[in-house]
């Protein structure tokens, strides 16, 4: 096994990378301007010289904000990227890895008996904003394209980067008191987890679409608290809704993702969230 990876950089990609040398797998990793996802030649004789058995692309346009404003550029990076990728795989039969995100839902969630489940691999699709409809067109290509693919959507990630529990932390040294939205609920997932889901699933063959997220749920407000707790920082949090903290890009109001495709293959490794956010913290201590 080789694996090749894109958006190294990135926090996804730098646990990625810290974990397949732990585990003595051979790989190297490419991010731009090196490995531009946008230039179809680059990246095949890039792919070429290489030569992976696995790619696993962790490069995205994932400021969701700014894809509202640059909707070319997030379908070039985030949709004609992927489809790209899936060619070169499909043609050099190399096994493709694509992340994607729980924004490819509507965000409303899935109400069965007047109660709102989570999100499955089955349920379908339907994007509100750019940054979804860009990442359900890559999911597309990729599905359509090359057989030999993983598509895993995850949500609410943190790592080695820029991320909500940093914002949270420095905001906290800045000033007396916080407001935190409290009606956008979801799962706080860990690269950590996330990472080493990945890494399980390929040494596998069974190809196919995987939800990939930290168990449990909780709001911003919520996750915010648990921040501060685990951190022993003692700081007033305000809860608020998403009306009063308007952004360019509408967040999903429910975006809990179930990892029921590794569950039935009894491969879901993910910790509860509280658990892998403490180990976070410690680590960054």
């Amino acid at each position: 096994m080789k694996v090749l990876l894109t958006g190294s950089n990135g926090q996804l990609g730098r646990e990625l990378t810290r974990q397949l040398t732990k585990k003595k797998i051979n790989h190297v990793g490419y991010d731009i301007p090196e490995f531009d996802i946008t230039d179809k030649a680059k990246m095949t004789g890039i792919i070429a010289k290489e030569q992976p058995t696995v790619i696993i692309n962790c490069g995205a346009l994932t400021n969701v904000d700014g894809c509202e404003t640059q909707k070319e550029l997030a379908m070039a990076i985030n949709a004609a990227g992927p489809k790209s990728l899936a060619e070169i795989a499909r043609d050099q039969d190399i096994v493709l890895v694509q992340v994607s995100t729980d924004y490819v839902f509507d965000g409303g969630g899935i109400t069965i008996n007047g109660a709102l489940r989570p999100y499955v691999e089955s349920d379908p699709i339907d994007p509100k904003t750019v940054y979804g409809e860009s990442k359900a067109a890559g999911e597309k290509a990729v599905l359509e394209i090359t057989p030999k693919h993983f598509i895993i959507r995850t949500a609410w990630l943190y790592g080695d980067g820029n991320n909500f529990v940093k914002t949270m932390l420095e905001l906290a040294s800045k000033h007396p008191k916080l407001t935190v939205v409290n009606d956008q609920v979801g799962s706080p997932t860990s690269t950590v987890d996330l990472a080493a889901a990945i890494i399980d699933l390929i040494h596998t063959d069974y190809y196919g679409t995987y939800h990939g997220t930290c168990q449990g749920q909780c709001s911003w407000y919520d996750f915010a608290l648990e921040i501060f707790r685990l951190s022993g920082i003692e700081i007033p949090v305000e809860p608020v809704t998403s009306e009063e903290f308007v952004r360019p890009a509408p967040r999903p109001k429910y975006s809990v993702l179930e990892n029921k495709a590794l569950n039935d293959l009894k491969m879901n490794n993910f910790r509860p969230w509280q658990i892998s956010l403490a180990e976070y913290l410690k680590d960054l201590k």
